[in-house]
């Protein structure tokens, strides 16, 4: 029962936040067993309670619990398939980050350091049908070294190695976009240059511990 509190404990700090409202996004958590925790499908993330957890195998089949799958599952089982460090997904629709993906504003450019360090790259993802086999599909050419995806027209994704790193995650993206979207405004947004860049990188994991793969490199 403790992986089914945490899940609703994220599940309420989402909606709480305002990166999902009605019944928009999902969580998923992998278990210890290598089963998939999933909230059920048209359920406020605000209202969810242990009963509107789904625990189901990598096939999307329900083994625990009652209710309609979500459609989107399959987006989850496709990030646990190819990317086995991951243990936890949020896929939510946060205003600022959606707005830049439905306007299909890439917000992969390296303009903060804690950015560039702690998310990576941001790739954004080809727009594809909610529900269908083209949604997880679009997130095969990131899949390898992507901690976040900007999803065109939909929303945004975020993993990591338990609920806490890919709520995080999803938090710091909303923030970065209100961020450039407020400084759009101001004058426009200046990138960090190249030899800045590679300054950081070279002190990356040195003094914060971080060591990035060469793909999440800009």
């Amino acid at each position: 029962m403790q992986q089914h509190e945490e899940l609703i404990a994220y599940c309420r700090k989402v909606y709480e936040k305002n990166f999902v409202s009605a019944y928009d996004g999902n969580l998923s958590l992998k278990t210890r067993s290598g089963t998939i925790l999933i909230t059920r499908s048209a359920v406020c993330k605000g209202d969810v309670t242990a009963n509107d957890i789904l625990e189901i195998n990598m096939n999307g089949e329900i083994i625990n619990g009652a209710g309609k799958i979500s459609t989107e599952n399959k987006l989850h089982l496709f990030i646990y398939q190819f990317r086995k460090d991951v243990r936890a997904v949020v896929h939510a629709h946060p205003v600022y980050a959606t707005a830049f993906a439905s306007t299909r504003e890439s917000l992969d450019r390296p303009i903060f350091p804690e950015v560039v360090l702690t998310l990576g790259r941001i790739p954004l993802c080809k727009y594809a049908t909610p529900s269908t086999d083209e949604l997880p599909g679009s997130l095969k050419q990131h899949i390898d070294y992507a901690n976040v995806f900007l999803l065109e027209n939909h929303g945004a994704v975020s993993v990591g190695v338990n609920l806490k790193q890919a709520y995080f995650r999803m938090e710091k993206l909303e923030h970065t976009a209100k961020t450039l979207f407020v400084a759009s405004k101001l004058g426009g947004i200046k990138e960090l240059p190249k030899h800045k860049l590679e300054a950081l990188y070279s002190l990356a994991e040195k003094n914060y511990g971080i060591k990035l793969d060469e793909k999440n490199k800009y």
